[in-house]
């Protein structure tokens, strides 16, 4: 049986090599609402500059179900997601140490895909499919 993809994937396009951003190291947070456990997770993006799955022990889809029926009327979760920039660019060689991207999720979406497309002086994201 296949897994489940993530709620969040994400992955990243160096926009002055053309190429796509590997081996960014990436955190995931869930920001709101705060839970009793530590809601993060990690991964580094493969070949492809994507992260299809997140370390951690765990499941960020079980996390969800579970925010997600706790959540009442326009609520929404809070999540941050944050890319190492500095790393993959080089120390002193990018304006950009981390890149941090926060944004709202509705409890009735089913996947959210979250773009970053990087260089080493600008960014801009947007929300994928």
């Amino acid at each position: 049986m296949a897994q489940q993809r993530p709620f969040i994937t994400c992955h990243v396009l160096d926009t002055v090599a053309g190429k796509p951003g590997a081996n960014i190291s990436v955190k995931l947070k869930l920001v709101s609402p705060s839970q009793a456990t530590t809601s993060h997770w990690t991964a580094k993006t493969n070949s492809d500059g994507r992260v299809p799955a997140w370390d951690s022990s765990e499941d960020i889809n079980a996390v969800v179900e579970k925010v997600k029926g706790e959540l009442s009327g326009d609520d929404q979760m809070v999540w941050s997601l944050t890319f190492d920039t500095e790393n993959y660019f080089g120390k002193g060689k990018t304006f950009w140490p981390e890149v941090e991207l926060r944004f709202a999720a509705k409890k009735e979406e089913e996947h959210y895909h979250v773009p970053l497309l990087l260089g080493p002086w600008s960014y801009t994201t947007y929300r994928g499919s």
